[in-house]
């Protein structure tokens, strides 16, 4: 049976927990990582605590404290200052922040859908352009053909990889899209809808959040308004290649998540070979299963960080535009 004496050796044995994962963490990282010169006098393996301190913005005594697993109070922003300034990968700071006590307020989510198969997928469908995304509208993986229609998707940092965020605040997502007024409307209506689902899910809570900040996102969010999932016709004025006739559709692959493929395919013969236009622009890139490295896409957003560097990017070319109707994000 559990004594009053077990309960109160709980926390102690969790604050010296905390301490030993932070000190080595802490140990393992070489200054150079992080911008700092090592000098000639350095003896302490890896940071010293005033560096983790002046990385995390955090005092010196407090964190000195946190390494001696005092009695001490530790927020969510700290800790994730703490998990940053440490370079933590998504289950060091998932354990991070079980150790500190504290709900992680934005959560690693793991992508259990997009699985080798389906990257192969999404580069074969090329030069279509496709993704696959959730009910929150992250971008949880996108061939080449995507990043090239809607935005340059691998200069994205990985949070900002969600349609609704970028049709609120990327540029260039924003010029592409024809009715942007009306199509905001809709994804933020969208939104709501599968919100009701997952109301009380601190990732769903997180995106509201950072959303909320957008007056153009608050203005649609007060007006309550819900609609459910469609396919239809997209228009896109690609600076590239010109007018592009689409349809949109997606294939579902976990309902309860609300993860899909969202592939756009041509209308008609003229957007067809202009997709194909956008696809030479691009440069040569060897498919999946060739020789070499798999040309496939990040399972966490995007295409694999290693292509990078030998894959070339279009520029733009002089082509016949129709009005201004642009590039539509995919859609929920």
């Amino acid at each position: 049976m559990r004594t009053r004496a077990d309960s109160a050796k709980a926390p102690n044995a969790r604050r010296q927990e905390l301490a030993d994962f932070l000190r080595s963490r802490r140990e393992r990282i070489a200054p150079e990582q992080v911008g700092l010169a090592r000098g000639a006098r350095r003896r302490t393996p890896g940071l010293r605590r005033e560096e983790v301190a002046q990385l995390a913005a955090v005092g010196v005594t407090w964190y000195t404290w946190l390494e001696q697993a005092r009695d001490i109070q530790v927020s969510a922003k700290v800790l994730d200052a703490l998990a940053r300034a440490l370079l933590l990968d998504p289950s060091e700071r998932a354990h991070l922040f079980t150790l500190g006590g504290t709900a992680d307020p934005v959560p690693e989510e793991p992508c259990t859908v997009v699985t080798p198969a389906l990257r192969a997928m999404l580069d074969r469908l090329d030069p279509f352009p496709a993704c696959v995304q959730n009910a929150r509208y992250d971008i949880l993986a996108y061939n080449r053909a995507f990043s090239l229609l809607m935005c340059d998707m691998d200069g994205l940092p990985r949070e900002d990889r969600n349609c609704m965020w970028l049709a609120f605040t990327n540029d260039q997502w924003r010029a592409a899209t024809g009715d942007l007024e009306d199509e905001t409307r809709v994804m933020v209506a969208k939104f709501r809808a599968a919100m009701a689902e997952h109301v009380a899910e601190p990732a769903w809570k997180a995106m509201l959040a950072r959303l909320q900040t957008l007056p153009e996102f608050r203005a649609l969010w007060d007006r309550f308004e819900v609609v459910g999932v469609s396919d239809n016709t997209k228009h896109v004025d690609n600076p590239h290649v010109g007018y592009l006739k689409l349809l949109h559709s997606s294939l579902w692959l976990a309902p309860q998540s609300g993860a899909r493929l969202v592939s756009y395919v041509p209308e008609n013969d003229e957007t067809r070979a202009r997709l194909e236009r956008l696809r030479l622009l691009a440069g040569p890139e060897r498919a999946a299963g060739e020789a070499g490295e798999p040309a496939a896409a990040s399972s966490e957003g995007g295409r694999a960080p290693e292509d990078d560097h030998r894959r070339p990017r279009p520029q733009p070319a002089r082509a016949r535009r129709h009005g201004t109707a642009p590039l539509v994000p995919a859609e929920v």
